[in-house]
């Protein structure tokens, strides 16, 4: 029993019911791994509904959400004209495996903001984006070998998940059982903003390096901004060996601005993939990149990508419709104005208990680390204090703030994560600091 918001008292019985109820027919009892609050210790609470900045679980318990269904939910839970848009569509049907007007649509719209991209193809996920993106790249350089950045997540496809993000680091999982080694074996991972690593590896393999494929701005390890001159390096090293770059967007794509974070930070890759955002709440992802490159897709290349559901009018309605109300400079304004705010809020606190925290945030997304240097790179991020943060996690959930079940993850903040709902969370934040410190 717990304490929330207004004094309510909070009772997680049917939570409790549901995941013992769970564990006997789905592997872990949850369909995605953190989920599972196997990093900060207790059963999970399942969630019944969400409206603007609040989620409701089937206790009836209410919550501040900081994790917006990991990223996607940038116009907050039930955004009205989304809503709306899903009820109509829903009417002409829900899925037809053959091509819509509507899909034509987005992909203008995305090509129209995103300036790296003349062609795109829609997947259902951020893991088929990047698996595929891998497979164009080795077809148009003819060549196998990979580059990735330890702590970057890219999806669950076998050669990725060598020191990922994401889940696979909240579950201190270097690699996963099943993956041939003859898989990982053409995976080169190397340690985020370090351009001498790259350097050396180019120098000594560059000619068998079909891509490197990166996160522009690191979120699958915390929130880790790339260093001056980090993806300007990237950018450089892969064109002088005639190797391509491809932006892991699924994140900050439309997150951090129209143009995503490679409008934001002025560097620009040979392929991008996107995901989240860009569904509007719904199952989706998309790979786009200069028209020579997309074109070896099937039909009209030699390179197969296939997908029943690829292009499903109802994630491409809720992605369009949330596409055009992001259209609005004055949306990313005060995004940026409230997250610094909390940013604000966070570090006065921390400054006010004595405790150890480093706030990294660009944008709308944050994450505080309880580290007393700043994180740069997964050695950096491994450093953090595990247990504090789980303490921290539980203390803010009682009160009715419901964030990242991982200290590896960030949080995000929507339209209506306003003034109030950030000055409420800091006071609940107080009062959790009091608590463990």
């Amino acid at each position: 029993m717990a304490f929330g918001r207004m004094g309510s008292i909070m009772k997680f019985e049917k939570s409790e019911k549901l995941y013992k109820l769970a564990i006997n027919y789905i592997p872990g009892g949850v369909n995605s791994p953190v989920r599972a609050f196997g990093a900060v210790g207790g059963n999970p609470i399942f969630i019944e509904s969400g409206k603007g900045a609040e989620i409701t679980d089937a206790d009836g318990n209410k919550y501040i959400d900081y994790v917006l269904s990991w990223g996607p939910l940038i116009l907050g839970h039930s955004y009205p004209d989304i809503v709306g848009a899903l009820e109509n569509a829903i009417q002409k049907g829900t899925s037809f495996g053959a091509p819509t007007e509507l899909e034509v649509e987005l992909a203008k719209y995305i090509i129209d903001k995103v300036n790296s991209v003349e062609r795109i193809r829609l997947v259902n996920s951020g893991t088929e984006a990047t698996m595929t993106a891998v497979r164009l790249a080795r077809a148009v350089t003819n060549r196998r070998m990979v580059v990735k950045f330890d702590g970057c997540y890219h999806g669950h496809s076998d050669g990725f998940l060598a020191k990922a993000g994401s889940g696979m680091l909240t579950a201190g999982i270097p690699s996963s059982s099943g993956v041939p080694r003859t898989i990982t074996e053409l995976i080169i991972s190397l340690p985020y903003n370090n351009m001498e690593s790259i350097e050396d590896i180019f120098e000594k393999r560059g000619g068998d390096i079909a891509c490197v494929i990166v996160e522009p701005m690191a979120a699958n390890m915390g929130v880790v901004p790339p260093e001056n001159g980090f993806l300007e390096g990237l950018r450089k090293v892969t064109k002088e060996y005639d190797s391509l770059l491809i932006f892991d967007e699924v994140i900050t794509g439309f997150r951090l601005g129209l143009g995503g974070a490679q409008q934001f930070y002025g560097v620009y890759p040979d392929i991008t993939c996107f995901g989240k955002i860009i569904g509007g709440g719904l199952p989706v992802g998309a790979i786009g990149g200069r028209a020579d490159i997309m074109d070896r897709l099937s039909p009209s290349g030699d390179v197969y990508q296939a997908g029943t559901l690829s292009g499903n009018p109802l994630a491409v309605i809720a992605g369009l419709t949330t596409l055009k109300i992001l259209d609005n400079q004055s949306v990313y304004q005060k995004l940026e104005t409230n997250g610094a705010l909390l940013e604000k809020y966070i570090e006065q606190n921390l400054d006010d208990f004595g405790i150890d925290g480093v706030v990294q945030r660009v944008g709308s997304l944050l994450t505080l680390f309880f580290t007393d240097k700043a994180i740069k790179n997964f050695d950096d991020a491994n450093t953090l204090d595990k247990k504090l943060y789980s303490e921290y996690f539980h203390s803010m959930l009682k009160r009715g703030i419901y964030l990242p079940p991982s200290p590896f993850e960030a949080m995000f903040l929507s339209v209506y994560h306003n003034e109030d709902i950030i000055e409420r969370t800091a006071e609940a934040q107080r009062k959790a600091f009091a608590e463990i410190s």
